[in-house]
């Protein structure tokens, strides 16, 4: 019998009750495994409603009650490892080291939002006029939602809500309707922690609850990753609507790779960025820019690596690279390959035909390697979210900046060199929101802030960090005079000297 997977709301497992249900499969075998119920606008009203309930005392908590809560759910979380990362590979297909990786980065945040102490405190000064003081705090928002993709169905939504929380705001979070237990999960071990009810609830859905809770008025903010187009609509109907949004975009990551790099380095991180995780992640290196002489020799020992990485199914744990999530997204990588070719690229390493013995009937596809691409070129232009690595060629350093700056994409980007002037120069001169150099994915630790620019990135605050804490409260400033005591009325006395 096919499992169901229903919301969390107000602390306990709630069912569907909109009769919609979507499936969820199996990427290394094709079976529909699970189905999830897709919530009604009466489904997200009643989410809401509970995070609105329980934000009543939630946002009036003390920072100590809250830390407590998130010490204990980080310590949940690290002895439940192994269970969330199995979840992922069941309905997202990537290897286990991998999903194991993404709930190391996910707990990243959780650390953080267990120092929010010093993340909260005001400022005040004194005396900036006779007898008069100004301080600012931050205070929450209220209830904040969080919209998540599939690639990251553990790692995202805690890029998000326990800072949210720790801040005093209570949640509802949307996962991706593709793998949504992961998120099940991680809300349980909430509620074992000792987090109260409402505080964080998980309402599953398509666009129906997607579009209710960007029009719901009780919900202060959202928070989004996924694709630029949508993105751009989350960005626009919510902020129509007087909300707060952060709306993460797509990508089409570059790496520079000057004369002078070390190639078997460079190499390396290019089959690591381009095809870890098969390649469906906003941070993943899609395009590599060669200038100069060296394009040959790194096509080949890109191709080299490339040749090795053993595909499977991601609980073998001989697999280094899964299948993709659906069979309809497979197909629609394939397509750019096979397009590539048309509009004159190399194909120097062609997965599209690829099966897993076994397993035939995976969402399976190889490693596709496409030299000589022109930026003409869909497979150039477009995020295509797979593994297929295109190398462009270029004859100077200004001619590769030139190239990556016409992207419409500032995501993340590398620059590959043993020169420090031109990584300082790259640093400088780049037009992305995240530079690595000699890094290929240049992801922040927690305690500083991800984001892009320009297509990639919707709205004034970056996720997690600083731009996080800031994104999830609103400052306010309170200017104070008080009468000097010896000034107090006839008859008062305080046991100070009178002034006159």
């Amino acid at each position: 019998m096919t499992k169901t997977v229903n919301h969390w709301i107000g602390g306990k497992t709630v069912e569907g009750t909109s009769g919609q249900y979507g499936p969820v499969t199996d990427p290394a075998t094709g079976q529909v495994t699970t189905q999830v119920a897709l919530a009604s606008v009466e489904e997200v009203d009643a989410a809401v409603a509970a995070a609105k309930a329980a934000y009543a005392t939630w946002g009036t908590s003390s920072l100590a009650q809250r830390t407590a809560v998130l010490f204990r759910y980080r310590a949940l979380l690290d002895a439940h490892r192994d269970d969330i990362a199995a979840l992922i590979t069941a309905e997202h297909g990537k290897v286990h080291s991998d999903a194991l990786g993404e709930v190391a980065r996910g707990l990243e945040i959780v650390e953080l939002a267990c120092g929010i102490t010093t993340q909260l405190k005001g400022e005040l000064s004194t005396q900036v006029s006779n007898r008069v003081d100004v301080s600012s705090i931050r205070q929450s928002l209220g209830v904040v939602a969080g919209i998540t993709p599939f690639n990251f169905p553990a790692m995202v939504p805690m890029w998000m809500f326990p800072l949210a929380i720790a801040c005093g705001n209570t949640f509802v979070l949307k996962p991706s309707e593709k793998d949504p237990s992961a998120a099940n999960l991680l809300a349980e071990l909430a509620a074992e922690a000792g987090l109260p009810d409402g505080v964080l609830n998980v309402l599953h859905g398509d666009k129906v609850a997607v579009d209710g809770l960007l029009n719901h008025p009780d919900v202060a903010a959202v928070s989004f990753v996924g694709s630029t187009p949508i993105a751009r609509y989350i960005h626009a109907t919510a902020s129509a609507n007087g909300k707060r949004v952060q709306a993460l975009g797509g990508a089409k990551n570059h790496m520079l790779v000057l004369p002078d790099a070390d190639l078997d380095a460079a190499a390396d991180a290019a089959v690591s960025a381009a095809y870890g995780s098969a390649g469906e992640r906003c941070m993943a290196i899609s395009a590599v820019v060669a200038v100069g002489a060296i394009g040959d020799e790194l096509v080949a020992k890109i191709r080299e690596r490339a040749e090795k990485i053993k595909i499977g199914p991601g609980n073998d744990p001989a697999s280094e690279m899964g299948p993709l999530i659906t069979a309809a997204h497979r197909d629609k990588v394939a397509s750019y390959v096979t397009g590539a070719a048309v509009q004159g690229a190399e194909v120097v390493l062609d997965g599209t035909g690829h099966t897993v013995e076994g397993f035939e009937d995976g969402h399976w596809i190889g490693l596709s390697l496409l030299d000589k691409v022109s930026t003409d070129s869909d497979a150039y232009k477009d995020e295509i979210f797979g593994p297929v690595l295109c190398v462009l060629r270029v004859d100077t350093y200004e001619d590769g900046v030139a190239l990556m700056n016409a992207s419409p994409f500032g995501n993340g980007t590398a620059i590959f060199t043993r020169d420090g002037g031109a990584a300082r120069r790259f640093q400088l001169e780049i037009q992305a929101g995240m530079v690595g150099v000699n890094v290929p994915i240049p992801v922040p630790v927690g305690y500083h802030s991800f984001g892009g620019w320009k297509d990639s990135l919707f709205g004034d605050h970056h996720i997690y960090g600083n731009d996080g804490v800031h994104f999830y409260t609103r400052g306010k400033v309170t200017t104070t005079r008080w009468p000097d005591p010896a000034d107090a009325p006839a008859g008062v006395d305080l046991g100070f000297p009178r002034n006159h």
